[in-house]
């Protein structure tokens, strides 16, 4: 079948089964893709393939993670913090059920005490996220029936106007396009002309193309059905 004779909906099928497609072949966009954070403290830098030994201490990744995120670094840096989290986590699943399980007191505790803190609910739930992304089939996932993304968006909510967890929502959504993913698409587009790292991100390249035009591509394939 020619391409101009496609309809609308088979269009947007197509531009969906692309998002797809690339996803296959690039591996998890919240793994496999560092977020750029300049100077910015973090874990040690890990490759995402890493399976085998490492120099770093397993038994101190919740402690080191924590310590980083309560300094209260910008979303970005929080973003890669629990990136390299999830790939040292999959190596030790005593030390991903901790540091998953720490993140969610967390968060839940600031609710008791009466001020909901948006960082630590988006920090659980974008862990979450990861660790579905990357923790392998028939491993034990501590993040399975976890709602991260319903914990990003209820951050979202709490924080009010923020790019950079727009753009953490839109990347989420990468595998399930639709309305919520256009809309955290558009905002963090939006924003990043205010904020040149966010900005720096999305020009970034993941699997031949740059941020910003995989986010445009899932986009459109919503608008096109």
């Amino acid at each position: 079948m020619h391409a101009h004779t496609l309809s609308r909906p088979a269009l947007g099928m197509v531009a969906v089964l692309f998002g797809f497609t690339t996803f296959a072949l690039a591996g998890p966009p919240l793994i496999c893709h560092p977020i750029e954070i300049g100077q910015a403290k973090s874990l040690p830098w890990v490759e995402f393939n890493q399976r085998g030994s490492t120099d770093y201490d397993l038994k101190n990744l919740s402690q080191d993670t924590l310590a980083i995120l309560d300094s209260r670094p910008p979303v970005l840096v929080r973003m890669e913090t629990l990136r390299r989290a999830t790939i040292y986590a999959r190596q030790d699943p005593q030390a991903a059920k901790e540091l998953i399980t720490r993140l969610e007191a967390r968060a839940a505790n600031s609710d008791s005490s009466g001020r909901p803190d948006a960082l630590a609910w988006f920090d659980v739930g974008y862990l979450a996220e990861a660790y579905k992304q990357w923790m392998g089939r028939g491993e034990p996932n501590p993040a399975a029936g976890l709602d991260g993304y319903g914990w990003v968006r209820k951050a979202i909510s709490l924080r009010g106007p923020d790019p950079e967890m727009e753009f953490a929502a839109a990347l989420i959504t990468l595998t399930s396009p639709g309305d919520a993913h256009r809309d955290h698409v558009q905002k963090a587009l939006a924003g990043a002309k205010q904020d040149p790292l966010l900005a720096q991100n999305l020009a970034s390249t993941f699997n031949h193309q740059t941020i910003s035009e995989l986010l445009a591509t899932t986009t459109a394939g919503r608008l096109q059905q």
